[in-house]
């Protein structure tokens, strides 16, 4: 998927506009933060929120795109979380970003309960 985004992402934007683009990928682990050990998590998220959070990021100055896909359901330990994939003009432009839309997608968008 990250490959496929990229691609897409440096066929269609800008190429004055383009200066990095910046990947995560998040994946359950086996122990919580508090160091607790986890068999597994369920994970959902609002699909609007989502749609309207990016949409807000994307507006910000030096951004050209965003892509953000969040699993959804039980979730093993070693599975994917979330990609998101954030590509803008510079690295001022995108860091920035990239923390800002992380912390609210884990706050304000996803909600997860570990098994």
């Amino acid at each position: 998927m990250i490959e496929e985004w990229i691609k897409e992402i440096k066929q269609h934007c800008d190429p004055d506009m383009l200066g990095m683009i910046l990947t995560h990928n998040g994946v359950v682990r086996g122990t919580a933060k508090d160091g607790i050990r986890i068999k597994a998590m369920h994970l959902s998220y609002d699909r609007d929120m989502l749609q309207q959070t990016v949409q807000t990021f994307k507006a910000r100055d030096g951004i050209v795109d965003i892509r953000v896909w969040i699993n959804e359901g039980e979730l093993q330990v070693g599975d994917d979380i979330m990609i998101v994939c954030v590509a803008g003009r510079f690295r001022t432009d995108i860091l920035p970003v990239f923390e800002e839309l992380l912390i609210s997608i884990k706050t304000r968008i996803v909600c997860e309960k570990e098994l």
